[in-house]
């Protein structure tokens, strides 16, 4: 409950699920964007900083590489499978008290997976960070859909997809730089440090909205949702490791299907008092905007699946290098994500998303045409570069559209289905560009073992890493192994960029065909546009 001084009592409120106020000054604004931002950092430094660390992992705990992959997955699967539900909780308790508590425990279980003694601990620790992940990560969209006049609120958007986008570069890419210079427990002194600053600024500045329920919280559609999104994901995550035909994976993806099927049929009955009307589907932002982002992180996370065994494999480069390399289409991506609020009142939203698809895919045609062994590094920079822009360009007016679909009182829920329509595509792109890439090698090496003994070729054929070990002990013929190697991971290199071009040309078509239109201004002095948070919580506490 806030507490008022005798003028603020006096005042009249204002009736509706939230109040209005003439306008938050510029730097209360700038404030509340900077402190999201940080939270939001926290939580996504967090999705990627393991990654960095698997063999420190498995030393400390002697855990095997399927334990290591579940350290890392268990935080992702948790906070995807929450986001819809726990949005929407924030919108009827509050966004700043949500905040306020998914940064309590996200810190506090940060801390504890840091100081993790076995391998129970720091998975438990894990999974309770996905908790709070997923109470962040939605309300700081929120935060800002709601409080943003409507003409400042797409270049809010812009800094937040940019830091929602490149934020992950740049946690592994500190996350590295830790591993190399201390130990992988100091990985987490990021985020707590973060988030302790997030904490302090949301008590001060950050403003509350919250919904005034009309009807019940839809918990079988809550419920429905979360075995939905982590039967899905657990599938998708576990399908290329252990195999689809996996008993694990395939009890996944069919209780998945399942929590799909009910979550769909519970929303339509409901209608009005549903978790997410999925009626508003129909309309192009949200199909449209959802589509892109599916598309755009399943791409992205393609990738990284194939930079990262490229630079480290191939090139010979460190995990540190390896993850500095990828910096130039980080900071492309958070530039264009600024940039792209500036065009869209110019060319429209769906101009400015079908040209950062286009750039995205001529991207991808780059990386495809022109890598090779030789070419290093800069074989593949142009590529990273037009990924980057193109990327930036198209996610900020997606992620306007998907907000811009709801009204201001479920804020929350647009902000979490964004966001879970993030992780949906970033495990489709693992589970899908991985493989294709891992295929077009295996076909391409086959061609280049003749005479090379057959145990040192069956090492060779399970992947690029693995023929550099094998390479050690093979004698004479360990250049000719090596070279075998490399240039049978650019062949599958090839392969995967350009089935990522194909589907950039699908998605490019459809943002030509159905992408959202861009409204029309607001008349000055339109309340509309000037929609923004209770007046209370814009003076600092």
């Amino acid at each position: 409950m806030s507490t008022h001084g005798p003028a603020e009592a006096a005042a009249p409120e204002v009736p509706g699920p939230a109040h209005r106020d003439d306008g938050p000054d510029a730097r209360r604004l700038r404030i509340v964007l900077i402190t999201v931002c940080i939270a939001l950092m926290a939580v996504i430094a967090s999705v990627s900083g393991l990654n960095v660390a698997q063999p420190d992992l498995a030393v400390e705990f002697g855990a095997s590489q399927g334990t290591v992959l579940w350290i890392i997955n268990v935080y992702t699967l948790t906070l995807a499978a929450l986001l819809l539900p726990l949005g929407a909780l924030g919108d009827r308790l509050g966004r700043k008290p949500t905040l306020i508590a998914g940064l309590a425990v996200f810190g506090i279980a940060s801390a504890l997976a840091g100081l993790a003694p076995s391998v129970e601990v720091i998975l438990a620790a894990r999974l309770l960070s996905g908790v709070g992940a997923a109470m962040i990560m939605p309300i700081t969209l929120a935060v800002i859909t709601s409080t943003f006049p409507e003409e400042q609120r797409g270049r809010a958007i812009g800094v937040w997809t940019g830091v929602a986008g490149g934020g992950g570069i740049l946690g592994m890419f500190l996350s590295a730089a830790l591993v190399d210079v201390a130990n992988w427990r100091y990985l987490f002194v990021l985020p707590v440090a973060l988030v302790l600053v997030a904490l302090v600024m949301s008590l001060r500045a950050v403003p509350d909205s919250r919904e005034t329920p009309v009807h019940p919280f839809d918990t079988i559609g809550a419920l429905t949702s979360v075995v939905a999104a982590a039967g899905l994901i657990f599938a998708l995550q576990e399908g290329p490791e252990r195999g689809w035909s996996d008993p694990a994976t395939l009890t996944g993806l069919v209780a998945g299907l399942l929590g799909a099927v009910a979550f769909v049929a519970r929303e339509l009955r409901l209608r009005d008092a549903a978790l997410l009307d999925l009626r508003l589907f129909r309309e192009r932002g949200l199909a449209g905007g959802s589509l892109t982002l599916l598309m755009l992180f399943g791409v992205q996370a393609g990738i990284f699946v194939v930079l990262f065994p490229f630079l480290q494999a191939v090139l010979g480069w460190s995990g540190l290098r390896s993850t500095l390399a990828l910096m130039p289409m980080a900071v492309a991506m958070m530039a264009a994500s600024g940039l792209a609020p500036r065009l869209t009142p110019r060319i429209g939203a769906r101009v400015t998303m079908a040209t950062g698809v286009l750039l995205a895919g001529a991207g991808l045609a780059l990386m495809a045409g022109i890598v090779s062994v030789d070419g290093g590094y800069l074989s593949v920079l142009p590529g990273m570069l037009a990924m980057g822009i193109g990327m930036g360009l198209a996610m900020t007016p997606s992620t306007e559209a998907i907000t811009g679909s709801l009204p201001r009182e479920r804020q929350g829920v647009a902000s979490a289905l964004n966001d879970v329509t993030r992780e949906f595509g970033t495990a489709l792109g693992v589970a899908l560009l991985g493989p294709l890439l891992s295929a077009g090698y295996r076909s391409s090496i086959d061609g280049r073992l003749d005479g090379v003994p057959r145990g040192t070729a069956d090492a060779a054929r399970e992947g690029v890493a693995n023929a550099v070990g094998a390479a050690e002990g093979a004698g004479p013929g360990a250049r000719a192994l090596l070279d075998a190697a490399r240039e049978s991971f650019v062949e599958g290199w090839q392969q995967a960029m350009w089935a990522g071009v194909a589907v950039m040309g699908v998605l490019f078509v459809h943002v030509l065909a159905r992408g959202p239109k861009s409204p029309a201004p607001a008349p000055a002095g339109d309340p509309a546009a000037d929609r923004t948070a209770d007046p209370e919580v814009l003076s600092a506490r």
